[in-house]
């Protein structure tokens, strides 16, 4: 029996999807919210954790690496992600976290389950279709932690409340809005989160 969570954050998504998988005679599957993702991780010791890379919550950065730490006496699961090709930064935030499998949101739910098949026993699974995202990940210009204060930026917050949420000094947090304003070609904050949206890198 394989163990899954499945983490979505739109609950009827989550819940029909939780039902479809529990079809599958070899599959135990359990389901939670990015949110209570970390609980559920602690309490089903899942093997696999199939997240869907869109969350609600965290400025809508998933936050991968509360799924994929590793804890005195809990070996971590294997990550398989539901990501799509038109949002490459995230493929790239997942590639970095570790994930083994990639499944297309666009794609049949017949695939969620061979990648959470091949995932479990350890083997790479990625969907042809969301090759053109990696390839688009590649050319990304800018670094995880410049990705993250766009990313937060692009939601509103100031360079305090930047600063805070990643441990950052306000001076800190400034240089890499810098370093973004130049690297993505901007004239500004704004134009930059403006280029960065519209090529799918958050």
């Amino acid at each position: 029996m394989i163990r899954v969570l499945l983490v979505h954050d739109a609950c009827l998504v989550r819940s029909v999807l939780a039902e479809w998988l529990r079809r599958e005679p070899d599959l135990g599957v359990f389901d939670a919210s990015w949110q209570s993702a970390p609980r559920r991780l602690r309490s089903v010791r899942p093997d696999v954790c199939a997240a869907d890379l869109d969350c609600s919550e965290s400025y809508g950065i998933p936050p991968l690496g509360e799924i994929c730490a590793r804890e005195a006496g809990r070996t971590p699961p294997r990550l398989l992600v539901l990501a799509s090709a038109h949002r490459p930064g995230l493929l790239k935030r997942a590639a970095e976290a570790g994930a083994l499998g990639y499944v297309d949101k666009e794609g049949s739910p017949e695939q969620l389950v061979h990648g959470i098949r091949k995932v479990a026993k350890g083997e790479r699974f990625v969907d042809d279709s969301l090759g053109f995202g990696f390839l688009k990940a590649a050319e990304m210009p800018l670094t995880r932690r410049e990705l993250s204060v766009l990313s937060l930026a692009a939601e509103g917050a100031s360079v305090a409340e930047i600063a805070g949420s990643l441990h950052l000094s306000h001076g800190t947090v400034r240089n890499y809005m810098a370093a973004i304003t130049r690297k993505t070609g901007a004239r500004n904050r704004i134009d930059a989160i403006r280029i960065s949206q519209g090529e799918g890198w958050l």
